[in-house]
C-alpha cells in the first residue's frame, strides 16, 4: 500500500487540501472527487491501493472537509468543475482517470463534458448521470428556504450520524460505517459546510433534468468506465446504477448487495480490488503509448 502525503492547491484564492500517493509528478493521474458531506479522507484506502501503480490525487472541494468555505463560492456543478479545472492545472495533470462519488459525480462529469480529450477513464461510485431522480427527505428539507436553515441549526452530531448511517430505511439498513469515519465526517460538518450544502442543493434541484443530456454526450465517446453501487443506498437508489450504461455502454457494473451509499468504506476490499483491476491495464497501456485514446473500449460486464 502506497504512503499518503498531504499538500494543497489554491484556485482563485480558494484553498483545497490535497491527499497524494504514488509519484510526485506525471501528467497522468487518478483523481478522486468526493461528494456531500465528504472529503478527501473518504478515499484514503483507495489512494493507498491505487498509488502503488499511479499518481493519485484527492481534493477537499470548496465548502467541504478542511477546504476554504467562502460564502461567495459558487456552490454548483459549474462552480466545482471550474475549481477542479484550476486544481488540475496547478498540479500539471492533463490526462485524468476520474474516480467520483456522490455529488463528486456531478462535479466531475461536468468538468469531463468540457474536457473530453483529457478524460482517460471514469469510475462512478453511487453517482453518475441520473434521471427520474427523487430527492431523499433531508434534501427535500434543505431545498425549502427557512426550513433548511432551521434543520441545519438543529442537527446534532448524533442526528447527523444516524442520517448518514441509515438514510431513512431502518428495515433494510446497509452495512454499518466505522465509528471513526462517522466521527471524522461529523467534525467536518461545521457551519461553513452546512451553509455550502444548502446552497449546493438549491443550485442543483433540477439535477435529474440533465441526466439524459449527459448520457447522450458521453455515449458518443464510449469512455472506459467502472460503476460500483451499494444496493442498499437510500440516497441514490440502485436503479441509477443501471442508468449509467446509457452513458457508458461498455462499463463494468459492480453491485454490492449489503453496501449503502459508501461502498468505498463499508466494502473497502471489494471496492479497492475492482478499481485497481479496472485501472491497472489502462494505466499500463497509457505508459506504453502517450497517444492512448480516451475512447478505448473495455469488455462489458453486466
Amino acid at each position: 500500500m502506497a504512503e499518503l502525503r498531504t499538500s494543497e492547491v489554491i484556485v482563485d484564492g480558494v484553498r483545497s487540501p490535497v491527499l497524494l500517493a504514488g509519484p510526485d509528478r506525471g501528467r497522468t493521474a487518478v483523481v478522486f472527487i468526493h461528494g456531500n458531506p465528504g472529503s478527501s479522507h473518504d478515499f484514503r484506502g483507495l489512494l493507498a491501493a491505487v498509488g502503488d501503480h499511479a499518481r493519485t490525487v484527492a481534493l477537499d472541494m470548496p465548502g467541504f472537509g478542511q477546504a476554504d468555505k467562502p460564502s461567495n463560492f459558487r456552490q454548483s456543478a459549474v462552480g466545482h468543475a471550474t475549481h477542479l479545472d484550476g486544481a488540475l492545472s496547478a498540479l500539471d495533470i492533463t490526462n485524468v482517470h476520474l474516480v467520483l462519488h456522490d455529488f463528486g459525480g456531478l462535479w466531475g462529469l461536468t468538468w469531463a463534458a468540457a474536457h473530453l480529450d483529457q478524460v482517460a477513464s471514469i469510475t462512478l461510485m453511487n453517482t453518475g448521470s441520473v434521471y427520474e431522480h427523487r430527492w431523499h427527505w433531508p434534501a427535500r428539507l434543505w431545498l425549502t428556504r427557512g426550513v433548511g436553515e432551521l434543520m441545519m441549526r438543529l442537527t446534532t452530531t448524533t442526528a447527523f450520524k444516524l442520517v448518514i448511517q441509515y438514510g431513512y430505511a431502518l428495515k433494510s439498513a446497509p452495512a454499518r460505517l466505522p465509528a471513526d469515519f462517522l466521527a471524522h465526517m461529523a467534525d467536518d460538518f461545521d457551519a461553513g459546510t452546512r451553509d455550502a450544502v444548502l446552497r449546493l442543493y438549491r443550485a442543483s434541484h433540477h439535477l435529474g433534468e440533465f441526466g439524459d443530456a449527459l448520457a447522450y454526450l458521453f455515449h458518443q465517446h464510449d469512455i472506459p468506465a467502472l460503476v460500483i453501487w451499494g444496493a442498499r443506498d437510500h440516497f441514490l437508489p440502485v436503479k441509477h446504477a443501471y442508468q449509467q450504461l446509457d452513458a457508458f455502454p461498455s462499463a463494468r457494473l459492480v453491485i454490492l448487495d449489503k453496501a449503502g451509499h459508501w461502498p468505498l468504506v463499508t466494502h473497502a476490499t471489494e471496492t479497492e480490488a475492482a478499481v485497481a483491476s479496472f485501472l491497472r491495464p489502462l494505466l499500463e497501456r497509457g505508459d506504453r503509448s502517450e497517444t492512448q485514446s480516451a475512447s478505448a473500449p473495455i469488455e462489458a460486464v453486466r
